[in-house]
């Protein structure tokens, strides 16, 4: 108050435009710096949801199983059709030699996307896993590279500490014994290969039953097969 002169309206008239001013000037910096400081943990936030999304993803890659082959296999395509162009060579020709060769080129393809899937994973960990993950990472991808069968037990758990530290997740305790995880097995193409076989065994039917009445008219027939036809590609859909 010592510094507010009242010996004029004038002086007073001053005195409060210069304290306005310097309360709008500090009231602006004060929002200036909460909105800065706002933004930055907003995108700090969505870089760490980011991140976890990330991890969580590959943790469920690497370690979607728990019972079968928990190894990733890492022959690619041009192997295999070396190795089978070997043995086909080295043996002589069976009657079920082509259903054989379904079933193995079928296995073969599971096998390649299990791995694709893997690789896909290990490279999003050394790209925004910790040190520790990225070693671990780093191994898995040189045995890969060196044709060596890969167990991700290890990084898995690794994975999966981080994670429910991340989460603020109490550890697991220490007399569960969680058996080792191995990469998740790829789904969707039983389904596929289910509707395409009950689709040609409805065609067949339809083919079978034409046939066999030959008395009926072929306008009724062909109805009879659309709608069939478009009964079972429904069920496929479904």
């Amino acid at each position: 108050m010592h510094g507010i002169d009242f010996t004029s309206w004038q002086s007073l008239l001053i005195t409060l435009i210069g304290l306005a001013l310097f309360t709008l000037i500090s009231i602006g910096i004060r929002l200036l710096m909460m909105v800065t400081i706002q933004q930055r943990r907003e995108r700090m936030n969505r870089q760490i949801n980011e991140r976890l999304r990330t991890l969580i993803a590959a943790y469920k890659t690497l370690g979607g199983s728990f019972t079968g082959n928990l190894t990733v296999d890492p022959t690619h395509r041009r192997d295999l059709h070396r190795r089978n162009h070997e043995t086909e060579e080295n043996k002589e020709p069976d009657v079920d030699d082509e259903g054989r060769g379904d079933e193995r080129n079928a296995g073969s393809e599971r096998r390649r996307r299990i791995r694709d899937a893997v690789e896909a994973a290990l490279s999003d960990i050394i790209l925004l896993g910790t040190e520790e993950h990225v070693r671990l990472a780093e191994c898995a991808v040189r045995e890969l590279i060196a044709g060596h069968p890969l167990r991700t037990d290890d990084l898995v758990v690794s994975l999966r500490n981080f994670i429910r530290k991340a989460l603020d997740i109490g550890p697991i305790p220490f007399d569960i014994a969680i058996p080792a995880q191995g990469p998740a097995r790829p789904s969707g193409s039983g389904g596929r290969g289910k509707g395409d076989g009950g689709r040609e065994a409805s065609e067949r039917g339809v083919r079978g039953g034409g046939m066999g009445g030959a008395g009926t008219g072929s306008g009724t027939g062909d109805g009879l097969a659309a709608t069939i036809d478009d009964q079972s590609s429904s069920n496929h859909r479904l």
